[in-house]
């Protein structure tokens, strides 16, 4: 519950002592009237009791001050980045509005408040802030690059406040924020003391017992360390001078946080850890003279304690893409201890601890090339410019390409700028996709087509009756939207091929016609389809009578199909019956004798049943004057005998099966690894057969298929389907 601003005397002095240190440190910048309108505002602010304060119990105007003071002499910003942070309560409060800042202000101070309103409205949302996405997305918010200065300063403010606080809670959820969001950021950016600071705080607050642990370790052998230090450095000192260097000497313990992380990774106390320490050399030199007396100071570090090739970082000849310069080596000391040396210039050492600011003072920085190199790159990111002055004319367009969204629970996901509400139901989960209607973003219903915007909370509505619709192709941005559009319209075709094909067998085997695939594609292709997948769209959608299919079928397989014997096409008028001394039972019938030197015949085998050497057998004579031979136990037998008796024939075989003949055999078993080696290392063995096509398909731990073989005569292949019984997990193995 926060209360009203009443200002204790404490606060009162501390704010006044404040305000006039900062006045001093930015008045060359300050305009005529600024000073004036800002102290107006604020006492406005407390005598109206307008501004409140936080959660922390903390005065937010004094807050204020103190993060100006921060920005001022640890960043280095000035005038409007100062004017910023102190009118940032009465612009919160709703005392003033931004437009009016920028009327009063000008245009620069306007845009870091809007920057730092924005983020504070993405705050709001109750976002998941430890994810990537909502650090690039707090980037692009803040429009200018002193916003996410200011935020940083802030919170190492605040972190130095709270360390008394009863709000433990907040307090955890703070630490946390400042360690993996602002600690990086500070990173990123060069500020070094301020990342290791926010770091510490955030161990302390986080890690109680673990921080003083280790506080308590370091005073203990604070004593020795410094003695130690004195030690390494005395004789490097009486070198240095020798050469003429002008410098000055530090040792620098390793903050707690590293400490603790060194632990953690190596798994050690904090005995094991070595490195507390590091001698740091700073030279005074002219920046064209930099290089030179950094390694000849490199030289006589070495040419004194014994080095180690393998710690040494060269940051001289390349710096960092953040502009660190320096050289680190790790050398064996007094006592046989490794030690790391840090060389490096004034110039060098005030970028390395205050990065950014430190920049402006020097030539070589170039324009920005966007937040990618911005973040890993200090030195591509503003105008040149030799001033400090530069900040206040630096303005960030960042992340023009893309957007940033939040779910309803606050996790934040980044797409291409054009995204729409579609890509973003993909990008959940393809099911949500699928059945994607609309959403409702910032509470308010919106179609599929909606475009994302920065900032957006995004909650996508679904419907089980909605399928995915080729059209969504146009809508989607995404490639991984429009590749699961593609497989969800390629499925729902699938299943519905799939539905149309058991709708059309069941139909012929309720007439008991067998379906030859054969005559099937004919018959498609004179019903005028050129695929497939759409004669099978009709028949499932009821556009093509499945009964108008059969009776095509019907037409075409008893008079369409072109006769494909093995023998001189001629007329069954010429046909003569043959006397084979049949015997006494059978002289008074007309018998077709098959044989394989049979000529002046137009026959074929008919492929609805396949028959081969040695099955039982009759002829039926097509329109066209053919004739089919066909098994008596042929799927189509009852139906041709009943309603086209005149047309059969009666037909055996004669002699030995000298031809090859296909048929096909149907397999349905388990789906063992090896199952399809195993069956046809059987064929393959026998060298009388010939394995002419293979086609398996497995569903949910079964495996069925089809196998198209040559062969002599039946029985060959009862043989054939003995032995393929006896593969391990083939349950079933029938002739088609």
């Amino acid at each position: 519950m926060t209360e009203r601003l009443e200002f204790t005397s404490q606060e009162r002095e501390q704010t006044l002592t404040l305000y006039q240190r900062i006045r001093e440190q930015i008045a060359p910048s300050l305009h005529e009237g600024d000073e004036e309108q800002m102290r107006n505002y604020l006492m406005n602010a407390i005598e109206t009791h307008q501004v409140c304060r936080d959660v922390f119990g903390l005065n937010p105007i004094l807050l204020g001050f103190q993060t100006a003071k921060i920005v001022v002499e640890e960043i280095g910003l000035k005038r409007d980045g100062v004017l910023a942070v102190l009118l940032r309560p009465s612009v919160e409060s709703g005392q003033i509005s931004v437009q009016e800042i920028e009327s009063q202000f000008g245009t620069s101070v306007a845009r870091i408040l809007h920057g730092l309103q924005r983020i504070q409205e993405l705050y709001q949302k109750n976002p998941v802030v430890e994810s990537e996405n909502f650090r690039n997305l707090l980037l692009s918010f803040a429009e200018d690059m002193r916003v996410i200065l200011i935020m940083i300063a802030d919170r190492v403010n605040l972190m130095r406040q709270i360390r008394d606080t009863d709000e433990e809670q907040h307090k955890r959820e703070v630490s946390e924020e400042a360690a993996y969001l602002y600690a990086p950021l500070a990173h990123k950016l060069g500020l070094y003391k301020l990342k290791s600071e926010l770091e510490d705080l955030s161990l302390k607050y986080l890690e109680h017992d673990a921080y003083y642990h280790i506080k308590g370790k370091l005073s203990e052998t604070k004593k020795n360390r410094d003695a130690y230090i004195q030690r390494f450095i005395q004789p490097v000192e009486q070198r240095l001078q020798e050469a003429g260097l002008t410098f000055h000497i530090k040792g620098r313990t390793k903050s707690i946080h590293s400490i603790w992380q060194k632990m953690q990774k190596q798994k050690c106390p904090f005995e094991g850890v070595y490195d507390l320490f590091a001698i740091r050399i700073i030279i005074d030199t002219p920046q064209e003279k930099e290089k030179m007396q950094c390694w000849q100071a490199f030289a006589i570090v070495t040419s004194m304690y014994q080095p180690n090739p393998k710690r040494l970082r060269d940051w001289l000849s390349v710096p960092k893409s953040n502009g660190y310069e320096s050289l680190h080596i790790t050398v064996l000391g007094p006592e046989q201890k490794w030690v790391e040396v840090q060389i490096r210039t004034e110039r060098m050492d005030e970028i390395a601890e205050r990065g950014v600011a430190a920049h402006w003072r020097y030539k070589g920085v170039k324009s920005e090339t966007g937040l990618d190199e911005w973040l890993s790159g200090i030195r591509t990111m503003l105008e040149t410019s030799d001033g400090i002055e530069a900040m206040d004319q630096f303005k960030m367009d960042l992340y023009e390409d893309e957007v940033f969204v939040f779910t309803p629970k606050g996790d934040l996901f980044k797409f291409a700028k054009g995204a729409t509400v579609l890509d973003f139901a993909y990008h959940i989960h393809s099911k949500i996709g699928n059945s994607c209607t609309g959403a409702r973003i910032n509470g308010k219903v919106v179609p599929l087509r909606q475009q994302l915007q920065s900032g957006d909370q995004v909650e996508i509505i679904t419907s089980t009756n909605q399928k995915p619709k080729r059209d969504w192709l146009n809508i989607a941005k995404t490639s991984r939207a429009k590749s699961k559009i593609r497989l969800a319209l390629k499925e729902t075709q699938v299943k519905e091929g799939l539905f149309a094909k058991e709708t059309l067998e069941r139909r012929f085997k309720n007439r008991k016609i067998e379906m030859e695939d054969a005559i099937l594609q004919i018959l498609i292709r004179k019903l005028g389809f050129k695929e497939v997948s759409d004669f099978y769209r009709q028949i499932a959608s009821g556009e093509l009578d499945v009964n108008h299919v059969i009776d095509r079928y019907v037409e075409i397989q008893q008079g369409d199909q072109p006769v494909t014997g093995n023998n001189m096409a001629e007329s069954a008028a010429n046909f003569v019956l043959e006397d084979m001394h049949l015997p006494k039972e059978h002289l008074q019938e007309d018998v077709l004798v098959i044989d394989r030197n049979l000529k002046g015949i137009d026959y074929q085998l008919a492929k609805c049943c396949q028959p081969i050497y040695g099955d039982r057998v009759f002829g039926f004579v097509t329109v066209n004057g053919g004739i089919k031979i066909h098994r008596e136990d042929c799927p189509n037998a009852p139906e041709l005998k009943k309603r086209f008796g005149y047309r059969v024939v009666k037909a055996k075989w004669s002699g030995k099966g000298a031809s090859q003949y296909g048929i096909t055999l149907r397999i349905i078993g388990n789906d063992d690894i090896g199952i399809v080696n195993n069956l046809t290392n059987i064929i393959s063995r026998d060298e009388k057969l010939v394995l002419r096509s293979i086609n398996i398909d497995s569903h949910d731990g079964l495996f069925s298929g089809n196998l198209t073989i040559m062969i002599d005569d039946n029985t060959r292949l009862e043989s054939l389907m003995k032995k393929l019984r006896t593969v391990k997990g083939v349950k079933q193995v029938s002739r088609i």
